[in-house]
C-alpha cells in the first residue's frame, strides 16, 4: 500500500489543516488558504514566545519547529504548513521524514513560481538571517534555472517591525532603503518575499522598488500546493462543510488577537496560549 492510500485510510477529510510560525506572519498563509479552500478548517500556532527564529541557530530551528509540528499533529491535522521560510529552509526535510502527514514548505512553491515569471532571471530574494544563510531558495533556482542570477538580502529588522505593527511609515521607509537598495541596484524584475511576514510590508516594498518587479507572496504559492496535494490524495474537506479554527499562541495573545482580528477580517480571534508544546 503507498503513503498516499495509507494516509488516507487513516486520515477524516475534514480533518483540519496546520499551520505555524514563529508568530503573526504565518497568518498571511491562513489568509490565502481560507481564500483558496473555503471548506477547510484550520488551526493555527503561532510560537511567539521565541520569535524571531531568523536569528537562531539551525539546530535551535529544528528543535521549535518540531515541537510546533508535533503540537499540531497531537490535534489530528491531515497536513501541516511549515508557514515560515526559517523553519522551512532549516526543518522541512526532517518534518517531511518524520511526521505521519504530507508536510508543505513555503520555499519550493516561491522558488519554482518566481523562476516561471522571471522573464530575465535576475531573481532578488529577501529573507531573515537564517533563512538566506541557508542558501535554500539559491540552490533551489539554481536548480531549476542554472542561468538565473540570485541578489539575496538579509532584513532582520522586518520580522519586529511586522510583529509591532509597523507596516508603514518613516521607520519602516528607512529600513526598506536600507535592505533593498543594493537589489535595486541590481535591476532585478522578480523579488521573493522569502519570510511569511513581509507581504504586510508589500506597499512600502513596492513603491521603493517600483511596480515593474515582480513580487513573489510564498503564501499564495504555498496555498496552490497545500490545495493540489490535497486533491490528490482525496483529503479536500466536503463541499458546504463549516469549518472551525483555532488558534494558539506560547506567549500571550492579546497583540496576536490585536492584529489577527482585522487581517483575518473577522470581527474578533480568539487565541490560546500555550504554557508548554
Amino acid at each position: 500500500m503507498g503513503r498516499a492510500e495509507t494516509i488516507n485510510s487513516q486520515v477524516d477529510s475534514s480533518a483540519p489543516i496546520g499551520l505555524f510560525d514563529s508568530g503573526v506572519g504565518g497568518l498571511t498563509v491562513f489568509r490565502e488558504i481560507r481564500h483558496s479552500l473555503p471548506d477547510e478548517s484550520l488551526i493555527y500556532l503561532g510560537d511567539s514566545a521565541r520569535t524571531p527564529y531568523g536569528t537562531k541557530t539551525a539546530s535551535t530551528i529544528l528543535s521549535y519547529a518540531r515541537e510546533c509540528a508535533n503540537f499540531l499533529v497531537q490535534r489530528k491535522v491531515k497536513l501541516v504548513v511549515i508557514a515560515c521560510n526559517t523553519a522551512s529552509s532549516v526543518a522541512f526535510q526532517a518534518l517531511k521524514d518524520e511526521l505521519p502527514c504530507p508536510v508543505v514548505s513555503v520555499i519550493e512553491p516561491a522558488a519554482q513560481e518566481a523562476v516561471r515569471l522571471s522573464p530575465s532571471g535576475r531573481i532578488g530574494l529577501i529573507g531573515t538571517s537564517a533563512t538566506i544563510a541557508s542558501n535554500a531558495y539559491s540552490n533551489l533556482i539554481q536548480e531549476l534555472r542554472p542561468d538565473a542570477q540570485v541578489f539575496s538580502r538579509a532584513c532582520p529588522l522586518f520580522v519586529p517591525m511586522v510583529e509591532e505593527g509597523l507596516f508603514s511609515g518613516a521607520i519602516v521607509d528607512l529600513a526598506v532603503d536600507r535592505y533593498l537598495s543594493s537589489l535595486r541596484s541590481s535591476h532585478i524584475d522578480t523579488l521573493i518575499l522569502g519570510c511569511t511576514h513581509y507581504p504586510l510590508l508589500k506597499e512600502a516594498i513596492v513603491s521603493y522598488l517600483g511596480e515593474d518587479v515582480r513580487i513573489i507572496d510564498c503564501g499564495r504559492a504555498a496555498s496552490a500546493v497545500v490545495r493540489n496535494l490535497l486533491e490528490e490524495r482525496e483529503l479536500i474537506a466536503p463541499k458546504g462543510s463549516k469549518p472551525q479554527f483555532g488558534y494558539y499562541v506560547t506567549d500571550t495573545g492579546e497583540q496576536f488577537e490585536k492584529f489577527a482580528a482585522p487581517f483575518l477580517g473577522y470581527d474578533s480571534v480568539k487565541a490560546v496560549r500555550v504554557h508548554r508544546l
